[in-house]
């Protein structure tokens, strides 16, 4: 996605704003307006003094040559092992094993599910990484094939079928990333801005997964939800 500011005006009555032909949010169009949003705060509005084309790479290099390029890139992902250690550590704390079921393909993640349905697990927690973003809807359907509960990383995950998530927000950190276009595109040099960390968290619960595995979820949980899909 590159984004190229151009003088402020505002297009004639009768002048349409044509599209890419390319433009297939999908699933991400609820964060694609946060984009917009964040660089609305900036003063920045499309298709009156910025244009935004939209490409999707699709595992393949998009090479421009833009004012500006916005994009979430993992080669490799190297929170891998702080989030394993994570695990393991708060398992021990509750007295609970932790198996570790590894997943870097399609085939993997069908491997892995496998795996865990032999081993006769009561639980499933899948870790932060981009490329299970891309294969939610594999995870979605293969946790309830199996009847496994599982708890995601996103509330996307939980809005699409899944019964539990916990994270920080995709949209808010989507529309930050507006913002920092924003202030690049008025000039500011990307290494004087400073790395900002999360801060909306958000628990989601879906009742209507749990009724379908059988699930009962205590009320003191319930309480403690951001949202509850019913």
């Amino acid at each position: 996605m590159r984004a190229s500011s151009r003088p402020e005006r505002r297009p004639a009555a009768n002048a349409s704003l044509a599209r890419p032909s390319r433009c297939l949010p999908g699933p991400f169009a609820s964060a694609l307006a946060a984009f917009r949003h964040g660089l609305s705060e900036t003063g920045y509005t499309e298709g009156q003094n910025v244009t935004i084309e939209y490409r999707w790479a699709e595992g393949r290099r998009l090479v421009r040559n833009p004012a500006m390029i916005s994009a979430l890139v993992n080669p490799s992902y190297p929170d891998h092992e702080v989030q394993m250690r994570d695990l393991q550590e708060a398992g021990a704390a509750i007295g609970q094993k932790i198996n570790v079921a590894q997943a870097g393909t399609p085939q993997d993640i069908d491997m892995a599910f496998a795996s865990l349905v032999l081993q006769g697990v009561g639980a499933l927690i899948v870790a932060n990484d981009p490329f299970f973003v891309s294969r939610r809807d594999q995870i979605l359907a293969l946790a309830a094939r199996h009847t496994i509960p599982a708890m995601y990383f996103s509330r996307e995950f939980t809005a699409a079928g899944g019964l539990l998530s916990y994270g920080a927000s995709l949209i808010d950190a989507t529309r930050q990333g507006g913002i920092y276009t924003g202030k690049v595109l008025k000039g500011a040099r990307p290494a004087d801005l400073p790395v900002l960390q999360p801060t909306k968290f958000e628990f989601v619960i879906n009742l209507k997964v749990a009724k379908a595995l059988g699930l009962e979820i205590p009320p003191t949980l319930l309480a403690l939800a951001d949202e509850v899909i019913e």
